[in-house]
């Protein structure tokens, strides 16, 4: 198997991943994202207009929308350790790690002062000490929660790939509003990265992520096998940033 890193192509390009009928490993029913249909007659009535905000901040610029980073991480906390169970780190209601590093940026949605949800983006040029980024570090072998072959390639150091974690959204949302909301954080997070001279995104989803994914009307290509931990089932992906920024 061939591990070695090569440079991206161009975006109009498809890079020469694995295909996706080889991974065989068999999915779990775990995870899935809430439908997005609802049942019963549409209403006549006009949608009232959204009111959700989109913000990106950064340790320089968190001090510009009040306590929104706090309750960021609160809903966090709720979300991976509360309902998810999974063995992360917490303080004072919070859940934080090794990655939330000034050179990391978050995107947060939220609406009338709650948030609705968010995700994590960070360049895989980051370094904090033994830390890089967490599909990287899970390869190197640094992280117990992970399986080193979380990648079939060598995990990238290049300026022009971003990975993408702690993505969610929370239970506050309803069925009827969850594609809304996912696409809004979905958008945030490819234009943070292209912001930032980004054309691919890195990041572990649902090993379901291609039906959500055509929901959302965005591609992706498995790159890495499927794995289980506490009862879910994920898949490293590769998204083309560049494809979904409007």
């Amino acid at each position: 198997m061939n591990r070695s890193w090569s440079p991206f192509r161009a975006p109009s390009e498809t890079p020469d991943w694995p295909n996706p009928a080889s991974l065989t490993t068999p999915e779990n029913a775990r995870g899935i994202p809430s439908g997005f249909m609802t049942r019963g007659k549409a209403s006549k009535r006009e949608k009232p207009a959204s009111k959700i905000k989109s913000v990106t901040m950064g340790f320089r610029t968190m001090h510009e929308h009040g306590d929104l980073l706090v309750k960021y991480l609160e809903a966090r906390k709720t979300i991976f350790l509360d309902q998810l169970k999974w063995d992360v780190c917490e303080a004072d209601g919070m859940e934080f790690d090794q990655y939330d590093t000034p050179a990391c940026q978050w995107v947060v949605l939220h609406e009338f002062g709650e948030v609705l949800g968010g995700v994590r983006m960070l360049p895989t040029m980051a370094k904090c000490g033994i830390y890089s980024y967490m599909l990287r570090d899970a390869q190197r072998g640094l992280l117990e929660s992970l399986p080193t072959d979380v990648l079939f390639i060598e995990a990238p150091v290049e300026y022009d790939v971003w990975e993408a974690s702690r993505f969610f959204v929370t239970d506050i949302v309803p069925a009827s509003r969850r594609l809304e909301v996912e696409q809004l954080l979905f958008k945030g997070m490819t234009q943070v990265a292209v912001d930032n001279g980004a054309k691919y995104i890195l990041g572990i989803v649902p090993a379901i992520w291609s039906r959500w994914a055509r929901r959302l009307g965005v591609s992706a290509t498995p790159i890495g096998a499927k794995f289980t931990i506490d009862g879910t089932t994920s898949q490293s992906v590769l998204f083309n940033a560049q494809g979904f920024v409007i």
